[in-house]
């Protein structure tokens, strides 16, 4: 059955995604962040943004990853008004799962780098994990002892088969992006049961297709760097969409190289984001992850021309979470010296205003 949103809360909600949207900071006032001299001066720079209320409960000493934790907090908090506003609708929270793994992926990351529980703690926020009742998932992870102990704590949830094979793909290739992909996996599984059962929205449908065809393009592309089989490859594709069809992803997992997988892309809609010039490999899946990402804020770009659907909603919400993503960049090069230029070029690609 599909969620069915009312009329009055889809009017609510939308004029807050468009409300949202409108107050989202330009390229000059995310440029007036980056000058920032230190992290302080970011805070009281970002007090007369819309993130004032975000910031009133950090303590000095400000840090960026302070105002990270802080940031997202607010980013949950918002998307979960959403949810309420949309009486639940299916999609939105299929979205809040993405908080939760980004907590997976910095806790196994952590730990498969040797990192302790202290050096751990700061980096996660539970806010998301507590509103839908998943605390103790994550705690779990958090305080185990070692590497092998946090993936183990996942078993018997729905990231616990991709979070072992991840681990034993980082094993043996060393790479931890491997979390990235294998967790990302569990999310589109989540996501495909949400909008198998609103399936006729066509607005939200048209916002999450690019989303998926990333993950599965850029999934193969990685497991084909990593050497793994054929058969492991497949397992990777979520689900599959009208633009990139699963025979489309099967050509590019048989054959040999990884610039001939891309080549694949020239017979679909996303022909145009093959990298003209590649110095390697993954330089070129790089470029590839940007241009979807360039595509994404497209389409989302184009969802506002309706008005009064969810699609606005997961539109404002997609955006705020690409401002956020970029506010902690800043936050990290300001607390870290870099030079301006190279703080605003590291986002060039994403900033929606």
């Amino acid at each position: 059955m599909a969620n069915k949103v009312s009329i009055p809360s889809k009017i609510f909600g939308t004029v807050l995604a468009h409300s949202m949207r409108g107050k989202m900071l330009s390229r000059t006032e995310l440029q007036t962040l980056a000058e920032s001299r230190d992290v302080e001066e970011l805070v009281t720079r970002m007090k007369n943004t819309i993130y004032l209320d975000a910031l009133a409960k950090l303590t000095k000493p400000y840090t960026a990853e302070k105002v990270e934790g802080a940031l997202r907090e607010h980013l949950v908090n918002t998307h979960a008004k959403m949810v309420t506003l949309s009486g639940g609708a299916g999609v939105l929270n299929a979205y809040f799962v993405k908080y939760i793994t980004w907590n997976l992926k910095i806790i196994l990351k952590g730990k498969a780098l040797g990192r302790t529980y202290e050096e751990l703690l700061p980096k996660i926020n539970l806010r998301a994990e507590e509103l839908v009742g998943r605390r103790d998932l994550v705690v779990k992870a958090l305080v185990a002892k070692d590497f092998d102990e946090a993936v183990a704590s996942l078993q018997g949830s729905e990231f616990g088969e991709d979070a072992r094979k991840a681990a034993a793909v980082y094993k043996e290739k060393g790479d931890v992006r491997a979390f990235d992909t294998y967790l990302d996996h569990a999310f589109y599984k989540s996501l495909d049961k949400s909008m198998f059962s609103e399936s006729p929205l066509q607005d939200v449908q048209k916002l999450v297709t690019v989303d998926i065809d990333a993950y599965n393009v850029l999934a193969v592309l990685r497991a084909k760097y990593w050497g793994l089989s054929a058969q492991e490859t497949s397992d990777l594709i979520a689900t599959t969409t009208t633009k990139i069809s699963r025979d489309t992803l099967q050509k590019m997992i048989n054959v040999e190289k990884i610039q001939e997988a891309i080549g694949e892309l020239s017979n679909t809609a996303y022909r145009d984001l093959i990298p003209k010039s590649a110095e390697n490999d993954i330089d070129a899946i790089m470029q590839l992850e940007e241009g979807f990402e360039r595509a994404s804020v497209r389409r989302i770009m184009a969802s506002y021309r309706t008005v009064f659907t969810l699609g606005n909603m997961l539109a404002t919400l997609k955006l705020m979470m690409l401002e956020i993503r970029n506010l902690a960049a800043i936050a990290a090069g300001v607390e870290q010296k870099i030079p301006v230029d190279k703080i605003m070029a590291s986002m060039a690609k994403t900033t929606v205003q």
